[in-house]
């Protein structure tokens, strides 16, 4: 298959586990499942359960085992989603080209929808019947996806990106933002499709990280550039925002033509970590290139 086939079919599979793991929509509260199924089921790359389940493929993990860590990782991401858009923090009308959760529901429902996807992200983690190869490695599973969700992490990025808006910072802040608001969900995406294989040896971590790392911020500067390339209908929220708002970018940092280059060498880095590894990592390759050269 090719990537896209692979995408789509990773795609479609996330889809169908968020319907089932969902609380049902007509169970009491209703507007609050309603508001968490509006959030998770709304479209979307799927970005980080496919690469859960691309890593887990690509070291011999059982795909049953995936499952877990790949919802873990999307219902932690649509929460964040839900409150990076709320009107405290960005205060984005679209998303994927839909009312963001709080226009369409309100404001209250929306920060509890984003509470309540949060949490069943460690539910999943915590209650799957893993396989005798992954169960050893639910702990750490579990403090994977803590560490890069929490202040250290994600919630930290989004901190310094807030104090850092209509401020100048410099190109190792802007990375450190990002590697911990974006890239630090994109490492745990991948380190837990790897735990479902086994233990992991301490080269094996190191080239892996290395990969998520240099894909985690090329996530971001490819995002950057969207932002003033493309346009509102192809990337499904306002284009130029990211200008509007005064956000630090790698455009604004190094023009575009240096964020093209940055791009390309963070590309290289992904591929030239992938190649310490003793697997089939062509999925994770062509991964790498998607998320470089990506329309939206």
């Amino acid at each position: 298959m090719s990537i896209e086939q692979h995408l789509q079919h990773w795609q479609d599979q996330v889809a169908q586990l968020l319907e089932a793991r969902l609380p049902q929509i007509d169970a009491p509260p209703h507007t609050l499942h309603q508001a968490m199924h509006y959030a998770a089921l709304n479209g979307g790359k799927r970005i980080r359960p496919i690469l859960v389940f691309a890593t887990g493929q690509a070291l011999g993990a059982d795909e049953q085992d995936l499952t877990s860590p790949a919802l873990a990782v999307e219902f932690i991401h649509c929460y964040s989603l839900v409150h990076d858009d709320l009107p405290a923090m960005d205060d984005d009308d679209l998303r994927r080209g839909k009312p963001t959760c709080h226009i369409k529901f309100n404001e209250a429902t929306a920060i509890l929808a984003g509470d309540a996807l949060h949490t069943q992200a460690f539910q999943e983690l915590a209650s799957h019947s893993f396989s005798t190869k992954a169960q050893p490695q639910q702990v750490e599973m579990i403090k994977v996806l803590a560490e890069a969700s929490g202040s250290l992490g994600m919630g930290g990025g989004q901190a310094i990106d807030l104090e850092s808006t209509q401020k100048v910072i410099d190109l190792p802040m802007l990375e450190n933002m990002h590697r911990m608001k974006t890239g630090a969900l994109i490492k745990s995406s991948v380190l837990l499709g790897a735990l479902c294989a086994g233990p992991l040896q301490n080269m094996e971590r190191q080239a892996l990280s290395d990969y998520a790392d240099a894909i985690g911020l090329a996530f971001q500067v490819k995002d950057d550039i969207l932002d003033i390339e493309s346009d509102t209908e192809t990337l499904g929220k306002p284009q130029g925002s990211d200008l509007e708002n005064e956000k630090n970018t790698y455009p604004a940092l190094l023009g575009l033509e240096g964020s093209r280059q940055k791009l390309d060498d963070l590309l290289q880095l992904a591929l030239q970590a992938l190649a310490k590894l003793p697997y089939n990592t062509q999925l994770l390759a062509d991964l790498a290139e998607f998320i470089v050269h990506r329309k939206s």
